[in-house]
């Protein structure tokens, strides 16, 4: 299923533990690390696609986890040619995406990653927020930075000092966020899914 300008519509999900880490999946045979992200199909809503998407990735189910916030519009990023089948070439531009920002309620026990038969990932770590973005495919980089931005603003403070506790300093994407913190699957499918 493609928008009329090419692109499949998916969801991106951002799952955080108590500490506000982040699920960071290591690809199926690959050195690539990414959060979890699939297809919308037909008839479903992006929540929905998110719940089905965090159980085939994860193995997580909806009572073990809550959602804090969700991107406020489609994400997108194109997927250059030699990632695309030869026969979607043309059509198919890359995805748009809604980004979820998840609790786990659940333990890390919970976790699953063969609660399919085609499982995504081989491996999983908890990440601090600001992941290495170096780490994401060269494609997807710019999407990843835009939701973690957008999402950042609903992560849940600590109980002491009211601080967030993330660790790492969290890039500036325009002159208003730097000055407000100074005070002045049906449709073809690409490869790095």
């Amino acid at each position: 299923m493609l928008d009329r300008e090419g692109f499949r519509p998916n969801v991106g999900i951002i799952l955080l533990n108590a500490r506000n880490q982040v699920f960071w999946g290591k690809r199926l045979k690959t050195h690539s690390w990414q959060f979890p992200q699939g297809g919308i199909k037909y008839g479903e809503t992006p929540e929905q696609a998110m719940f089905r998407e965090l159980h085939e990735e994860v193995g997580l189910t909806q009572e073990h986890v809550q959602i804090v916030a969700r991107t406020r519009d489609w994400l997108r990023y194109e997927v250059p040619d030699h990632f695309i089948r030869k026969d979607a070439r043309g059509h198919y531009r890359g995805q748009k995406q809604i980004w979820f920002l998840l609790r786990l309620v659940g333990r890390d026990s919970d976790m699953n990653l063969r609660a399919t038969d085609h499982p995504e990932f081989d491996a999983w770590r908890w990440n601090d927020y600001w992941v290495p973005l170096e780490m994401v495919i060269e494609f997807k980089r710019g999407v990843y930075q835009m939701a973690l931005t957008e999402l950042s603003r609903y992560l849940p403070r600590a109980h002491a000092g009211g601080r967030f506790l993330r660790t790492g300093s969290r890039p500036f994407t325009t002159r208003d966020d730097q000055e407000a913190a100074t005070g002045a699957e049906d449709a073809p499918e690409d490869k790095g899914e």
